[in-house]
């Protein structure tokens, strides 16, 4: 997997410069259209975690590939990118409509109430894609024009206005999402599980061969909540259907697919980094979940 990029990559790669005021320790930010940024000999965005936050409204269809998910594109789609998460986005047309911007945690230091990373669309195993209608589409459109149209200004608390834009969009998103998928803990055990999952989720992504999974059994995160194994797997079944091993067994097949296709790394480095002590190991347990060998899912 590629290193972490940072926001100076970011420009450098994609604009072969960097902003005068990219030193300042404000948290920077900066917003861009599409269109008018877009390089037919830029290099191809790389499959890797960045160390900044991103939100995009996209309009062209494609595929992101986001932490152990991959996800079609085809409609206007609002979608929040953060620095915990590796994601690539893969264009299926030539066209490059919508508009981004970024910025760094510092950005929201003083105006959030809670962490960034807390809120749904930014948290460990969150909804990152909201799917717009032609109405909603419009009005995320005209917040992205609006940041523009202010960032180009000279007013002096511009900054102030672009970060009631930004928070404005994550309100927005939020009103937009279902009731019942931000509603999580109505009892004991939905809480439990989902601790469970955070948990689960906040070993992953494996970033390099050293780095080592090491929840994974359903003990070792009952140890880590402080009850019993029997209550936990009791608690995770009646609230999902499926057993604490099924959903360990899943992510961990997940994350060496996403490690096949997007690292370089052998077999036994990702053996390893998943915790199986041979590769024999991983190889049966691979071949278990999915019917095939870790060898037919490299990208060739």
């Amino acid at each position: 997997m590629a290193i972490t990029e940072t926001i100076e990559d970011f420009y450098k790669q994609k604009f072969d410069w960097l902003p005068d005021n990219l030193s300042r320790d404000i948290g920077h930010f900066n917003v861009f259209d599409m269109e008018s940024c877009y390089r037919p000999d830029a290099k191809p965005v790389v499959y890797a975690r960045r160390d900044f936050y991103k939100i995009s409204l996209t309009c062209a269809k494609g595929i992101i590939h986001y932490a152990d998910k991959s996800l079609e594109i085809n409609r206007p789609t609002l979608i929040f990118f953060n620095p915990n998460v590796p994601y690539t986005f893969e264009h299926l047309e030539e066209a490059h409509s919508g508009y981004f911007c970024i910025f760094k945690e510092l950005f929201f230091t003083e105006l959030l109430r809670s962490n960034i990373h807390d809120l749904p669309m930014f948290s460990p195993g969150g909804q990152p894609t909201y799917v717009l209608n032609p109405s909603q589409k419009v009005y995320v459109e005209d917040i992205f024009k609006k940041m523009i149209a202010e960032i180009n200004s000279d007013y002096r608390f511009k900054y102030d206005l672009l970060r009631n834009y930004v928070t404005e969009l994550i309100h927005y998103a939020l009103k937009i999402q279902p009731t019942e998928v931000l509603y999580r803990h109505p009892d004991a055990n939905s809480r439990i599980t989902s601790i469970f999952t955070e948990l689960l989720e906040r070993q992953f992504p494996i970033e390099t061969p050293s780095q080592r999974f090491s929840l994974r059994s359903a003990k070792d995160f009952a140890d880590q909540l402080s009850v019993h194994v029997n209550h936990l797997n009791r608690a995770i079944r009646q609230t999902t259907g499926r057993t604490t091993t099924d959903h360990i067994s899943e992510r961990l097949t997940n994350e060496a697919v996403a490690l096949l296709k997007h690292t370089s790394w052998n077999v036994s480095e990702i053996s390893y980094c998943l915790g199986f002590e041979e590769p024999a190991h991983f190889n049966n347990f691979f071949k278990k979940q999915t019917n095939s060998t870790p060898s037919s899912f490299r990208v060739v």
